[in-house]
């Protein structure tokens, strides 16, 4: 199981036309499909004279995801799948992406749907950047004072992030380690101090 994830560094808006018609392309960081409708909801009521509102969406990682895609009105295949495709290509997760249409007139082809819309998705991927983001194991630690320059020197080495502290002869920590670290950090810890800390996950 991997325990880190690539998503969107950014929400970004692009626009794009094609023969008339104009494609507004945005990006959006979700963690839950509860706020997906929200988001739609929104777009359509600001672009609420749009031809379509195609979207694709993608949340979670390895066995453990959710994905949809709708073409909303244009022919099969030529939306939805496509802006769901570019999310895929780039190893993305936890992203929605909506490309609105006002359609110009001018009929364009599935293929040249299937264009449009990857093209409008491509640039507004673009724009968003691309971030990494680990998941973590949170702990709870208490060890003697004496302890705490050397377990700051540890806490560095492995990247972990200080969430709360309190401090008296006995110091308590909670930290968040990632994932594939936590077993090795904790056994770190457990050494430096002769096994005189109390950790748990």
């Amino acid at each position: 199981m991997n325990d880190f994830y690539y998503t969107i560094a950014q929400p970004a808006q692009v626009e794009t036309k094609v023969k008339g018609s104009r494609f507004i392309a945005e990006t959006m960081s979700i963690e839950h499909v509860e706020v997906v409708g929200q988001f739609l909801q929104n777009i359509r009521k600001r672009e609420h004279a749009a031809s379509h509102h195609c979207y694709a969406y993608k949340i979670g990682i390895d066995n453990n995801t959710e994905f949809k895609y709708s073409d909303d009105g244009e022919p099969s295949g030529t939306a939805g799948k496509p802006i769901y495709d570019c999310i895929t290509g780039r190893e993305l997760t936890n992203v929605l992406l909506v490309v609105t249409r006002y359609f110009g007139g001018t009929k364009l082809g599935t293929g040249g749907l299937v264009r449009a819309y990857s093209d409008a998705a491509v640039q507004a991927l673009d724009k968003s950047g691309v971030r990494t983001v680990y998941l973590t194991d949170q702990l709870s630690m208490q060890f003697d004072f004496k302890y705490y320059d050397q377990i700051l020197k540890i806490l560095a080495k492995y990247a972990a992030e200080q969430k709360s502290s309190a401090f008296s002869d006995i110091v308590k920590l909670a930290v968040a380690v990632r994932k594939s670290k936590t077993k090795e950090f904790m056994e770190e810890v457990t050494n430096l101090t002769h096994g005189q800390i109390k950790i748990s996950r």
